[in-house]
């Protein structure tokens, strides 16, 4: 454990330049307890001629460094070189659909080799010419077929919302696990950035809301409206109070720094990074006097207050 009892990770999407076994050193050696494995060309290529001899050399470095890991499967290009994160699982077409699928079903069986913490998903964005019951129903269709595969290997999905896609939010989350069944392994990716971005409360706040589903943390500095992910201090985020709420929920997983536009200056970010949780995790905070301390416990948890919720973002 790290300062404040939490587990601290950071991204492999924000260190493209490094080779994946320098990127797992360099991590250990700052303090990191995991890393965020983002299956990509430039790290562990999950259609590679060699991937299974790729996935054991990888084990082996994650235990010669102690690292715990997440497996994302968030790279941009990876399925099409020309449309950034595409296709999806609401792809118009059902090739592409079926593409993502099994990019998710790989992603599964590499992270039951890695013994890995979940494997992260996304929703994406709907075509055009695509209604939002069709976009929802090829998504809870394709999220039930990769359930099926996260329990033949036994391990947990862990469903991102994303500013600007499908499902951009907790209530959309909460919307789509309702549309699955409530299946025990289909966990969430919470992260702190989109919770500023858009969610109409606080960011500690949205942690208790969360705290009954998480599976995955990812955390940054942002600002309302803008999905822009910052480095610890350049954005509006309060973060005590958020690794306090984390604390109090009793969250047992990684905690993982996503800055995905960073890796041209990796090492002093995840440096940075490292220290100024450090700070943030054994920094005094005291929630409001009178302050309501409700657990999540369901849909009805996230009846929307008043508050307006930005609708303008743009994708990383």
């Amino acid at each position: 454990m790290t300062a404040g009892g939490l587990r601290f990770g950071y991204g492999t999407n924000g260190l493209a330049d490094h080779r994946l076994t320098d990127a797992l050193h360099l991590l250990a050696g700052l303090g990191y307890d995991g890393v965020a494995l983002t299956l990509d060309h430039q790290h562990l290529d999950p259609y590679a001629p060699d991937v299974a001899a790729r996935v054991r050399a990888t084990g082996r470095a994650l235990r010669r460094t102690g690292l715990a890991v997440v497996v994302e499967t968030g790279a941009r290009y990876l399925l099409d070189p020309l449309r950034k994160h595409r296709p999806t699982l609401v792809s118009a077409e059902p090739e592409g659909r079926a593409a993502r699928l099994e990019l998710l079903r790989r992603a599964v069986r590499i992270g039951a080799e890695l013994e890995a913490e979940a494997v992260h998903l996304w929703s994406g964005t709907p075509d055009p010419g695509t209604t939002a019951d069709e976009a929802w129903r090829r998504l809870a269709q394709g999220c039930e077929a990769a359930l099926a595969e996260a329990d033949r290997f036994g391990i947990d999905l862990a469903f991102e919302p994303e500013p600007g896609m499908l499902v951009a939010d907790l209530a959309g989350y909460r919307r789509l696990l309702a549309a699955v069944g409530g299946h025990e392994r289909f966990r969430l990716t919470l992260d702190i950035g989109h919770c500023r971005c858009l969610e109409p409360w606080p960011a500690a706040r949205c942690v208790e809301l969360a705290a009954d589903r998480l599976a995955h943390v990812q955390i940054e500095d942002m600002r309302r409206g803008v999905h822009e992910h910052l480095p610890f201090g350049e954005g509006e985020i309060d973060f005590p109070p958020v690794l306090a709420a984390l604390r109090a929920a009793g969250y047992p997983g990684l905690v993982s720094v996503e800055l995905p536009r960073h890796s041209h200056t990796a090492a002093t970010a995840a440096r940075h990074s490292i220290e100024f949780l450090h700070r943030a995790a054994t920094t005094p905070t005291t929630a409001p006097a009178g302050e309501a301390r409700i657990r999540a416990g369901g849909a009805g948890a996230l009846a929307r207050p008043a508050a307006a919720v930005p609708k303008e973002v743009t994708l990383p």
